[in-house]
């Protein structure tokens, strides 16, 4: 609220993600959360591709979304081959 941001200011989203029932429910605050904007989001989760790192998860999902942001490129989501359910939010392979 106090940076002014809206959903329509959001363009990635770096996931949990980590392959357990706990997806489906962090998609759906997601969905909540943007409401109609859903379908200029995109969304993936970097631990398809470097595990969890723990202690560590933070600091380099920070890396890796700053040069998503830098590069405007998202970062794939490795082996998300059947999706749970469809969404408006553009999940990237």
């Amino acid at each position: 609220k106090r940076a002014k941001l809206t959903p329509a200011d959001v363009d990635y989203i770096n996931a949990h993600g980590t392959s357990t029932m706990a997806d489906t429910i962090e998609l759906g605050a997601v969905e909540r959360l943007v409401g109609n904007a859903a379908s200029k989001i995109s969304m993936s989760s970097t631990k398809s591709s470097i595990g969890h790192l723990l202690g560590a998860a933070g600091a380099a999902e920070a890396i890796f979304s700053i040069l998503a942001i830098r590069d405007n490129i998202a970062p794939a989501t490795i082996n998300l081959d059947n999706p749970e359910r469809e969404t408006a939010i553009h999940r990237v392979p």
